[in-house]
């Protein structure tokens, strides 16, 4: 019997058993599609990736990314963890393996920087493959009811909640404080009726956020997508990298860099850090990076 060996690691974390579990499989010609996502579903992560050689031989590798439920084309955890992973292999399908890699991916090509820190692996950051958009505007009542809040919990200062994307659409929603969203539960017959009338996919992943009143640039967050048996997840990076460049293209600044830094997975136990770089060009919002470090956790192989 066949047997494709995984790793898995712990991302935007610098400890074990914290932040947001990832397998990685680092070689995996000769699984199915069907067997993938039997196999996704059997590990019960939020995603977990497959590496497979690039179809372009200019670029490293070919990922594919999966959550319990389905394929998804982009995603934020998978690539820096599987980064970080594969940075630590000598070679990757015959080819050294060095600080920047090209991952060919649904939504188009991720490029990779591996962070070393005293000659050490120890993350990877990330630039977003598509550039921020801007979806539909989400009617309050259908956000408050998908995380059990009332009305009056969700702000729309900053701006209504929406659609967001940078490869990965998510909803967002900013609310009061940190106790309305220490509050929140998901509701999963509202996000069905949310992605019902939201969504072309019949997806509705939730984004709740606050907002340091001490300084903007620090945000705390958590992410619910219970439609894809991901009840609550730890560490979100695609929806970071959006909610980032929205933020960013609304600030006053015209050139430069805009950072932020985005906690989550507290009110599960599995903190997570995720630190999102944003540019800006005549205002507008020119390319989205976003980082983390990882720690390993086990190693291992399953049948075929």
């Amino acid at each position: 019997m066949a047997e494709a060996a995984f790793v898995t690691v712990d991302v935007f974390t610098e400890e074990r058993f914290a932040g947001n579990p990832l397998a990685v499989f680092t070689d995996a010609r000769g699984i199915d599609d069907d067997a993938m996502q039997k196999i996704a579903a059997e590990f019960g992560y939020s995603e977990i990736t497959f590496v497979l050689p690039p179809d372009n031989p200019a670029h490293d590798a070919r990922v594919r990314i999966f959550t319990p439920t389905t394929e998804v084309g982009f995603a934020g955890h998978p690539n820096v963890g599987t980064a970080f992973v594969l940075s630590q292999q000598a070679l990757l399908f015959g080819k050294p393996v060095g600080d920047i890699l090209r991952f060919e991916e649904a939504a188009g090509i991720v490029e990779v920087q591996i962070i070393r820190h005293g000659g050490r692996v120890t993350g990877a950051a990330i630039r977003a493959p598509q550039p921020l958009s801007v979806g539909r505007e989400i009617p309050l009542p259908l956000v408050a009811a998908c995380a059990s809040l009332p009305e009056a919990a969700i702000r729309m200062g900053r701006h209504p909640p929406l659609l967001l994307s940078v490869g990965l659409s998510f909803a967002f929603a900013e609310v009061a404080d940190l106790a309305a969203l220490a509050a929140a539960r998901p509701d999963t017959a509202a996000f069905r009726d949310a992605a019902a009338r939201m969504t072309p996919d019949g997806d509705f992943p939730l984004f709740l956020y606050v907002v340091d009143p001490q300084d903007p640039a620090k945000l705390r967050a958590r992410m619910f997508a219970p439609l894809d048996n991901v009840p609550e997840d730890p560490a979100t990076g695609s929806a970071s990298g959006a909610l980032a460049a929205y933020l960013a293209s609304r600030d006053p600044l015209v050139d430069g860099r805009l950072d932020y830094i985005i906690e989550q997975g507290i009110e599960m136990g599995r903190p997570s850090r995720i630190e999102v770089s944003v540019g800006k060009r005549g205002g507008a919002v020119d390319g989205v990076t976003i980082a983390g470090r990882c720690v390993a956790v086990m190693r291992g192989t399953i049948s075929l």
